[in-house]
């Protein structure tokens, strides 16, 4: 995980916070990979990157996850834990391109890299939509909405319910409304399709990549890739279904640990400042020195500093 002390992570959390999303992102896997160029970063399959993400938070802050979410049907407040143990599974070794064959299409496509994600979102941006660059996407089931993460008094996160990891995928695939004006996640679904396609073939003839719009690829191919990009690289998009205990009924919610991660780094940099500040006033140290300290002394001191 490299240098990861007080000072290096207060100093990871300064920059982020002139970023968004990929930009902290980005900050947060540098830090997990701090001998590795960013290009490279960039250019690494998805999953890969949250595996190092799900690395970096159980070095960090445990191997225990509090989660926070709200039922869809009745608007429950739950809570629960997760073990980060069992998240953040690497993709294995790809040997060639994935390949899918549905009716009459057969074809060929690599995982998406944290570059393509970027580049769908911000084509689906450029054509009027919204769509978050995410760390856990759908795949090529689609770029959703970005969960809501936050973080309470206590230091728990809360996650925020999704559309599902194929979001409106038949309708936006088969005509009517949908296709004449696609959602913002449709247009970033099929630019990333676009993106990473390698080879097509309908009825054993070659279909140019470059003259192959995603909208042209029916539905059910569209899933099929989605499956099959998910049983590739499954840490890429972790979905959890939480069943209500008021009403019990279930309600999907995509864990984002890249937001998640920077939301308990937000929270723990801004107490450690409090923490800082409370003992430069009492005792005149230096914030250097202050980070010094191990936990267990900051707060001892801290309990000196309340007991007057």
């Amino acid at each position: 995980m490299g240098n990861t002390g007080p000072a290096e992570l207060l100093a990871i959390w300064e920059a982020g916070l002139a970023h968004h999303g990929p930009g902290r992102a980005l900050l947060l896997h540098r830090a997990a990979r701090p001998e590795t160029a960013a290009d490279e970063l960039l250019s690494l399959p998805v999953g890969e990157r949250e595996a190092d993400l799900y690395a970096l938070r159980r070095a960090l802050f445990g191997e225990r996850m509090q989660i926070r979410a709200e039922c869809g049907a009745c608007g429950e407040a739950m809570e629960f834990d997760l073990d980060a143990r069992d998240l953040g599974v690497r993709p294995g070794e790809q040997e060639g391109p994935l390949r899918v064959e549905e009716g009459e299409w057969t074809v060929e496509f690599r995982l998406p890299t944290v570059a393509d994600l970027e580049a769908a979102a911000q084509a689906a941006a450029a054509a009027g939509g919204h769509v978050a660059a995410k760390a856990d996407v759908g795949a090529y089931a689609g770029v959703d909405v970005n969960a809501d993460v936050g973080v309470d008094a206590d230091g728990n996160v809360g996650v925020g319910a999704d559309s599902g990891a194929y979001g409106d995928a038949a309708s936006d695939s088969h005509g009517g409304e949908a296709e004449r004006e696609p959602t913002a996640a449709a247009r970033a679904r099929r630019a990333l399709l676009a993106r990473c396609i390698v080879s097509a073939h309908r009825s054993g003839q070659p279909v140019p990549v470059d003259r192959l719009p995603a909208a042209e690829l029916p539905e059910p191919v569209q899933r099929r890739l989605a499956e099959a990009a998910e049983r590739a690289d499954p840490a890429a998009d972790v979905t959890l279904n939480v069943a209500c205990p008021e009403c019990g009924e279930a309600t999907r919610a995509e864990l984002d640990i890249a937001s998640y991660l920077w939301a308990e780094l937000d929270h723990w940099a801004r107490d450690l400042l409090l923490d800082v500040h409370l003992l430069a006033t009492a005792y005149g140290w230096s914030e250097p020195q202050i980070l010094a300290l191990s936990p267990l002394r900051r707060r001892y001191y801290l309990e000196l500093c309340a007991d007057g």
